[in-house]
């Protein structure tokens, strides 16, 4: 068994991790941290984790106590995932970021997009960015991976093979991202309020969302990307449109993400149009293409569950590459239905 812990346990991917961890069969949940929850008890705050930890409380971080376990996730805000990272990496087998401290291999990027000046460059040259469908190798042994952000996953799985291929220009590129509430995180804030978000549907980061760089480095297109907040609980859909070069159809398109997918076990590729509902609960992600010969455009479509594939589920595949394990393991290609 692998001895695991999490970092920012408390929080909806910490919830979605102890779920998946629950489920997988090589991984023993040692040590869960929520420091703005400390003290309470894990099925006090989600009642769907007392049937697996009824004794499970959420302590407060002490980094003694996450030295020489096998894999540890870290669920924690950038600039605290940048902090805490030196501090455990060497110490403990594999360090999972699910924030973007490490996604970003430009380190001159951060201060633009987040805010802040990073300040360990040797660890992001260490850190393999955590989507297996393009990293697998790297990610072989890894001792530092970076989870992609929700839109980075469906955005880079919909776009690239085609990036890739040269069927499309890889300037001019145009992403719609569509997301569950539970993107936002736990934390009280007024956007993510029922009654702000209930019959509602709103962009947000306009022009500046800081996916955009981390989407242009894992497709090399480049990006306008716009996110919009629906009034779903969990799930991610992201509509591309590119320029095709040279010749291509529907067919062409739909045979070259197929090709670059087949024998993925979290990848499907088909003619109807991706669902949200298709994907909850699971780690699998649904993608389609078209070519629209009247406007010259080609249209590619991928649906995920933003908290599954898009962060926690997509953090345990990482993981199990980088420990060796059955990528599988732990996670399931079957969405919860109706």
């Amino acid at each position: 068994m692998k001895r695991v812990g999490i970092i920012g346990a408390s929080g909806y991917t910490g919830a979605e991790l102890l779920r998946l961890c629950a489920q997988h069969p090589d991984f023993e949940i040692v040590y869960a941290t929520g420091d703005s929850q400390a003290g309470t008890s894990a099925s006090a705050l989600y009642p769907s984790l007392a049937a697996r930890y009824p004794d499970l409380v959420f302590a407060e971080f002490d980094p003694a106590m996450a030295e020489d376990l096998d894999v540890v996730f870290m669920g924690l805000p950038h600039e605290a995932s940048l902090a805490l990272a030196p501090q455990l990496h060497g110490k403990v087998g594999c360090l999972v970021d699910l924030s973007a401290a490490f996604r970003l291999k430009d380190a001159s990027l951060y201060p633009t997009w987040y805010g802040f000046v990073h300040d360990q460059p040797l660890l992001l040259a260490t850190a393999v960015f955590g989507l297996p469908e393009l990293h697998r190798e790297d990610l072989k042994e890894a001792t530092l991976v970076a989870t992609p952000g929700c839109h980075v996953t469906a955005a880079t799985l919909a776009l690239a093979p085609l990036v890739d291929a040269g069927l499309v220009e890889p300037a001019g590129v145009i992403v719609d991202s569509i997301t569950g509430v539970s993107g936002a995180g736990r934390s009280l804030k007024h956007t993510s309020l029922f009654c702000t978000v209930s019959d509602d549907l709103n962009a947000y980061g306009l022009l500046d969302h800081r996916h955009t760089p981390e989407i242009e480095q894992e497709t090399g297109a480049q990006v306008l990307f716009t996110p919009h907040l629906a009034p779903l609980s969990r799930g991610l859909l992201a509509t591309c449109y590119a320029r095709p070069r040279g010749t291509v159809t529907t067919e062409s398109l739909l045979a070259t993400l197929a090709g670059r997918y087949s024998g993925e076990p979290f990848m499907v590729v088909g003619t109807s149009s991706p669902s949200t509902k298709a994907t909850m609960g699971s780690n699998t992600a649904h993608i389609t293409a078209r070519y629209d010969a009247r406007t010259n455009t080609v249209i590619t479509i991928c649906a995920i569950d933003n908290l599954a594939k898009g962060a926690s589920g997509g953090a345990v595949q990482a993981a199990n590459v980088a420990l060796g394990l059955p990528e599988t393991s732990g996670l399931t290609t079957v969405g919860m239905y109706p």
